[in-house]
């Protein structure tokens, strides 16, 4: 396998990963299942959702260098790290709440965070898919 074989599996296999993770933030957010739900389900929701956006982005970044037909600087890879922004902006603090539930976040708001989340990554992953401009 080429190096571009290897970045391509590891990139659609992190953002599998980070789909996972904002799934579980769903069914948290969501579904408002008791503390023994969010003590079993939050340290892999959030673990899922950070390495697969940090890979995500990073392994991104290797394929647009790699592949000679696309540069970092291209509309649709500019387009997709700000959406990358915008999801883990929203993400941080879903994360946080979920890792200490004292920090209060109201449910109102969690559930607006999660919405941004769950909508920029299927703008990410609508982005990726079609490259528009590409």
């Amino acid at each position: 396998m080429s190096l571009y074989d290897w970045l391509l599996f590891l990139h659609v296999a992190a953002a599998f990963a980070l789909v996972a993770g904002l799934a579980s933030f769903g069914v948290l957010v969501l579904g408002g299942g008791g503390a023994a739900m969010r003590r079993a389900l939050a340290p892999p929701a959030i673990a899922l959702w950070n390495a697969g956006g940090v890979l995500v982005l990073v392994l991104g970044l290797g394929l647009a260098i790699d592949v000679d037909a696309y540069q970092p600087w291209d509309g649709w890879i500019l387009g997709a790290i700000v959406l990358w922004l915008v999801a883990f902006g929203a993400g941080d603090p879903l994360t946080r709440d979920l890792r200490d539930p004292s920090a209060g976040l109201a449910p109102e708001r969690a559930r607006l965070l999660f919405a941004v989340a769950a909508v920029a990554t299927l703008l990410l992953l609508v982005d990726m898919v079609f490259k528009p401009g590409a």
